[in-house]
């Protein structure tokens, strides 16, 4: 038979989760969550709090173990690499934490070089030259480079953990409620910063928020996740997979209720359950 009618191969997804289950004692966080990313894609993963997104997140690049299914990173499963190989695929991942996560203890300087000098050999030049490059992308000066991070703000340790993760070139990002505890026009230049991150890196990024506003500017396609304690049995986790603007014409209120922030009918059972404790 010619090659020319054979079937072509679809791409292997960079992320691929597969009936994915995570429990921490008697408490189901994640439950046979299943998901594929495509290389190049902007992931925005939003849903309440508690309901397993940065567990989901910490899962995907190996952080979290799953007591059930498995996560296969470029077509390799992460739970049957060894130590060794598993640090060699996370040098692939950058990952920007809720709170920047910088050591206090170090300079602006120190803190975007590390993951150089814990996982490459370059030259002390050459990460000089990368460090004040990286601060620059992030539109820092170079005056930061020496500075601790008591001395930064909010929005501007956030921009040095970004730096910090774009250092090794990353194929996969991951964005950890990117915009968390700052001010609308700060989170709007991490909007930017993540969409020129994308444009000039040949990067896949998931980002994990409860900012529609950054779902809608900067992904591509949103998932919504629903919180195990709240599900029907037999019910997926994964109540919506779509486009941004499809979020507003979603017939699932409870994916309504999330997008314009009402409280539906959750203050009720709220009260129910502070009125069964009394009893």
């Amino acid at each position: 038979m010619s090659d020319s009618f054979a079937t072509p191969r679809r791409p292997t997804p960079l992320v691929d989760v597969q009936d994915v289950h995570v429990t921490f004692g008697m408490q189901s966080v994640l439950r046979g969550v299943t998901l594929t990313v495509p290389r190049g894609q902007t992931l925005a993963i939003i849903g309440e709090s508690g309901c397993g997104k940065t567990v989901l997140l910490k899962t995907i690049i190996g952080l979290v173990s799953p007591n059930r299914g498995f996560v296969r990173f470029d077509g390799h499963k992460l739970a049957e690499l060894n130590d060794r190989e598993l640090t060699r695929q996370r040098v692939r991942f950058g990952y920007v934490f809720q709170n920047a996560a910088l050591f206090d203890s170090l300079t602006v300087g120190q803190n975007v070089a590390f993951p150089l000098r814990q996982h490459a050999s370059e030259s002390p030049s050459r990460i000089r030259e990368l460090v004040f490059a990286r601060l620059a992308e992030v539109g820092l000066p170079a005056s930061v480079v020496s500075k601790k991070p008591a001395e930064l703000s909010g929005g501007m340790r956030k921009r040095v953990g970004l730096a910090r993760a774009l250092i090794m070139n990353p194929e996969l990002m991951l964005y950890d409620e990117p915009t968390t505890g700052l001010d609308p026009i700060m989170s709007d230049v991490i909007n930017e910063l993540m969409l020129r991150t994308r444009n000039q890196h040949d990067v896949t990024s998931i980002i994990v928020t409860h900012d529609m506003r950054t779902a809608h500017k900067v992904a591509d396609r949103v998932v919504m996740i629903y919180p195990v304690s709240r599900l029907e049995p037999g019910e997926p986790q994964l109540i919506f997979d779509g486009a941004p603007d499809e979020l507003e014409t979603c017939g699932d209120r409870r994916v309504l209720q999330f997008v314009r922030g009402e409280a539906g009918e959750r203050l009720t059972e709220m009260q129910q359950t502070f009125s069964d404790r009394d009893l």
